[in-house]
């Protein structure tokens, strides 16, 4: 059975030392591509050598996510389009609003999320997109947008059902990690994932972070990886009482349709 894993921050420090090896994991897990997540413009070198290392497996995104934002600049548009051209490139990202943390003041989340939905629109990639305690905000914004944009998944939904049926009357996809696994804060979403159309939903890790609480045995360094994306396929399986089959058909048909992936 196949997965792909939509959200991994592979740059992450947490997988200095094993980072093959972590790779390989994902591979005999049944993982057969990744898409990478950029935070920053700074990792794009690493993240294009990492592809280059894995053409077929491994894609990343181009973005700056709105922790980052207070470090946009009026070159940092000029900077994304010309990574956008890189082949390994498959979605614009990860950008959007982060009102729960504020690493970055708002006017400046703001102004850098619009500045990368024009790229997207320019390039036509899709929007890899960030969000906590800003929905009504960011379907705001993505509406000036939508008619122009190719598409776009709100990753590692955790919100509530109003905002999930906004995002999904915007005709965007919605990403699902470990968060569904976890019996104290995943329960609403426990319930709201059987909601999503068979042809919306994503799944990914996030790793190294959130991994599932179900899993067992847990890893003695308590980081996630690919390999446990089949944990978070079992718990959304079982959620929607669908079969993993149909769940795997579904969510790899739709990561490559949207990504466009080989």
């Amino acid at each position: 059975m196949e997965w792909i894993d939509i959200g991994v921050n592979l740059t992450d420090k947490a997988f200095n030392s094993d980072r093959d090896a972590v790779l390989e994991r994902a591979r005999q897990a049944g993982v057969s591509q990744q898409l990478l997540t950029m935070t920053s413009l700074e990792q794009a070198e690493h993240l294009l050598a990492l592809c280059a290392d894995h053409p077929e497996h491994l894609f990343t995104t181009a973005g700056v996510h709105p922790h980052e934002a207070r470090h946009w600049t009026a070159d940092s548009s000029r900077q994304l389009l010309e990574l956008s051209r890189q082949p390994a490139v498959r979605a614009i990202g990860e950008c959007g609003l982060d009102y729960n943390r504020d690493f970055s003041p708002r006017p400046d989340q703001l102004r850098a999320l619009e500045e990368q939905l024009a790229v997207a629109v320019e390039t036509q990639l899709p929007v890899f997109l960030h969000e906590r305690e800003a929905s009504d905000t960011l379907v705001d914004v993505l509406r000036d947008f939508r008619d122009r944009l190719s598409g776009a998944v709100v990753h590692c939904f955790t919100a509530d059902r109003k905002a999930l049926y906004a995002y999904l009357d915007l005709d965007l996809h919605i990403g699902i990690t470990g968060w569904i696994c976890d019996e104290r804060r995943g329960t609403d979403l426990q319930q709201l994932v059987k909601d999503i159309p068979d042809n919306r939903l994503l799944l990914e890790t996030d790793a190294p972070w959130l991994l599932p609480r179900t899993l067992s045995p847990k890893p003695k360094n308590r980081r996630n990886e690919p390999a446990f994306l089949p944990e978070v396929a079992r718990m959304v399986a079982d959620c929607r009482q669908q079969s993993l089959l149909e769940l795997s058909q579904n969510t790899c048909a739709n990561t490559r349709r949207l990504f466009q992936l080989p």
